[in-house]
């Protein structure tokens, strides 16, 4: 049953300039960082995807494999309705039409609960819940998220599943965004743990006892978490453990998705910031000059906020002359990207350049 339908896998921003995501959904984590004090010139990075596929996707991959000779016409008409719905609200949510998109999630939601079908329910609520998250309705979203979460426990589903600790992870991004921090906290705490522990008994397992890729995929998801808490302890100003935090997540990612991968330039560039904002300089520039060489090599499409980055690491270095010629570049860059946010503070980062040089 539904198993042309995918359950969304979201991925991490640091960035709030816009959204990055699954179908155009929104990532868990945080909300916007809290301004940055004069002289702090570093941008975190908007963040690419941890999966090459969804970590909850295996199982409806079985199932669609299962029913790939299935005629059409083996499908209940309700069905049959549904999944067009489905597609027609996420094409609206690409389009950034969110009020169409919404109307035809709750003309499927209402279907799906008369038909009695529980995954078309459970992905309908997921899709509605990201809606939400993403035009800020916050309450909404973990209301969503938490009756999507109930249906998966309530047909035998564990906690350590992956698709659980996804939307557990959804959920302590939104008590993250509001503040709501003696829920955010074990939230995260909780996906970590339990992740770490299903990692540890799996370790010994085979590729017979279970897939490598699975196995690949709850390590990504582990990144994930530790991505995005580290982002929500840089709010709350504990740095060096999100220092640690971004440590770990850039070790499996390396590990899983190589050094190449856009994800791994941009936790080099976001545990640089750390570092800087700590006054650790040198290793801030040894991260932070990889990640600019690799998205060079790359074309990495946020390779000017990294350039940028790296001239600011250049300046708190005193290395003005550099910082110069490399604020210069992520300039070029930027203008031909036609990113007015990062133009318009690479801008102000020149003239703070030129101040220092002239009084040093």
């Amino acid at each position: 049953m539904m198993g042309t339908l995918r359950r969304g896998l979201g991925l991490l921003v640091a960035r709030r300039r816009r959204w990055r995501s699954w179908s155009g959904l929104p990532p868990p984590g945080p909300g916007p960082a809290p301004p940055r004090p004069r002289g702090y010139s570093l941008l975190p990075l908007a963040a690419f995807t941890w999966f090459s596929k969804p970590a909850t996707q295996e199982k409806e991959e079985e199932e669609e494999k299962e029913g790939a000779d299935e005629k059409p016409s083996e499908h209940s008409d309700a069905e049959a309705n549904i999944i067009l719905m489905l597609k027609r609200a996420k094409l609206y949510i690409m389009k950034e039409e969110p009020e169409e998109a919404e109307r035809i999630l709750h003309e499927a939601l209402r279907l799906a609960h008369q038909s009695g079908n529980t995954q078309a329910i459970i992905y309908t609520y997921d899709l509605m819940a990201n809606l939400a998250f993403l035009r800020g309705q916050l309450g909404n979203a973990e209301k969503l998220f938490k009756a999507a979460m109930s249906y998966l426990l309530a047909g035998g589903m564990k906690q350590e599943d992956n698709a659980i600790i996804e939307i557990s992870l959804k959920l302590a991004s939104i008590y993250a965004a509001q503040n709501q921090h003696e829920f955010a906290l074990p939230g995260y705490e909780f996906c970590i743990s339990t992740l770490e522990k299903k990692i540890e008994r799996e370790r010994e397992l085979t590729e017979d006892d279970i897939p490598a890729e699975e196995k690949a995929n709850t390590h990504l998801l582990l990144g994930m978490c530790l991505d995005s808490y580290a982002r929500y302890l840089l709010t709350r100003k504990q740095l060096p453990l999100a220092q640690k935090m971004y440590e770990k997540a850039l070790q499996i990612s390396r590990d899983v998705q190589g050094e190449r991968h856009p994800q791994t330039v941009v936790l080099m560039n976001d545990l640089a910031t750390t570092l800087d904002a700590q006054g650790h300089y040198d290793d801030a520039y040894n991260y932070v000059k990889r990640a600019s060489d690799l998205a060079k090599q790359t074309e990495h499409p946020e390779m000017h906020m990294v350039l940028s980055n790296l001239a600011g690491i250049l300046m708190h270095k005193e290395k003005f002359a550099q910082a110069k010629r490399t604020y210069q570049e992520a300039l070029k860059q930027a203008e031909l990207k036609g990113d007015l946010t990062s133009i318009q503070h690479i801008k102000e980062e020149l003239a703070e350049l030129s101040r220092r040089s002239k009084g040093s």
